[in-house]
C-alpha cells in the first residue's frame, strides 16, 4: 500500500488505485484531453482535461482520496500543481499513467470509434509535412526546404517546453471533438 503525505504530490501504484475505487475511496480525475478519454479510459474516471482544468470545480462531498491520472504522469503532476495552488493539501496521482494501469491486467473502457491519439496525429502531419517539403525543395525549389525547417524547430520547441502547438490545433478540429458521456465529465 502507497503511503500519503500532506502537501505533496504523492504517487499511487495500480493495484491501490484499483483497491481504492473499489471500496470507493478514490475520486479518479482523468486529465487528458477529450478525444484520448473517449478513446479509451479507466472505468469510474472522471474527465476534467488539463486545457480546462479548474481545481475549484472539484467536489469531494464523499471525501475520498482525490487521484489524478493522464498518460504519462506529466499533465497530472502540472494539474496536482494546479490543486496545491489552489489550496489542496492532498493530491496523489497515478504513478505511470494509463499504461501502468493497463498492464497491472486492468480493464479499460474503449470505443472503437473515437479519433487516433493526438500523438499519432502529429506525427502523420509533422512527417508529411516535413516529407512535402523536402520532395517539393528537391524538385521544385529549394526555398521550399524551409517548411521542413519549420516544422523540425516546432518538434525541437515542442520536446523542450512541452507543449505542442501542432496538437493543440488539431485538438480543435471537429473529429477531434468526441461526445463523451456528461456522466463522465467532472465539470
Amino acid at each position: 500500500m502507497t503511503s500519503f503525505v500532506e502537501n505533496k504530490l504523492q504517487e499511487v501504484d495500480a493495484a491501490t488505485l484499483k483497491q481504492l475505487m473499489e471500496e470507493d475511496g478514490a475520486l479518479l480525475i482523468d486529465v487528458r484531453e477529450k478525444n484520448e478519454f473517449a478513446g479509451e479510459h479507466i472505468p469510474g474516471a472522471k474527465l476534467m482535461p488539463l486545457s480546462h482544468f479548474h481545481p475549484g470545480k472539484i467536489s469531494n462531498e464523499a471525501h475520498r482520496k482525490i487521484v489524478l491520472q493522464c498518460q504519462s504522469g506529466n499533465r497530472s503532476a502540472k494539474a496536482a500543481d494546479k490543486m496545491f495552488a489552489a489550496g489542496f493539501k492532498e493530491v496523489i496521482h497515478l504513478k505511470g499513467g494509463l499504461p501502468t494501469w493497463k498492464n497491472a491486467g486492468y480493464p479499460t473502457q474503449m470505443n472503437k470509434k473515437a479519433p487516433i491519439s493526438m500523438f499519432r496525429q502529429v506525427q502523420i502531419v509533422a512527417g508529411s509535412l516535413v516529407f512535402l517539403g523536402t520532395v517539393l525543395g528537391a524538385f521544385v525549389s529549394p526555398w521550399f526546404l524551409i517548411l521542413s525547417g519549420f516544422v523540425g524547430a516546432g518538434l525541437v520547441f515542442a520536446g523542450i517546453t512541452d507543449t505542442c502547438a501542432m496538437a493543440l490545433l488539431l485538438a480543435k478540429l471537429p473529429y477531434n471533438q468526441p461526445e463523451v458521456d456528461p456522466e463522465d465529465m467532472l465539470v
